[in-house]
């Protein structure tokens, strides 16, 4: 039996987050194309479920960004998602821009 503390997580690595991977990675989850994600298309009502959801969002916090599903939950698009994700990651750079 391998003990707990060998257990190592294997991520590949992703491309930087922008609103593009944002979008990429939705139509991915709803096995469709980029094109087909507007802005303000609402994204329950394209078939995305919140357990999808949840993993995008677990996803896009690996990085290190500390995002609320629940934040996400209230906004289902991609302008909002996308706009809670560029909020965070100007925070995270910090005042100084980087």
């Amino acid at each position: 039996m391998i003990s707990p503390d060998k257990i190592t997580r294997i991520v590949a690595p992703t491309a930087p987050l922008s609103r593009e991977r944002v979008r990429a990675d939705i139509a991915r989850m709803l096995h469709e194309d980029e094109e087909a994600i507007g802005g303000d298309d609402d994204l329950m009502d394209l078939g995305l479920d919140s357990m999808r959801a949840m993993n995008l969002v677990l996803l896009w916090s690996e990085g290190g960004l500390d995002l609320d599903f629940s934040e996400f939950a209230e906004r289902p698009t991609l302008n909002g998602w996308w706009e809670l994700v560029a909020r965070k990651l100007a925070a995270s750079a910090g005042p100084s821009g980087g």
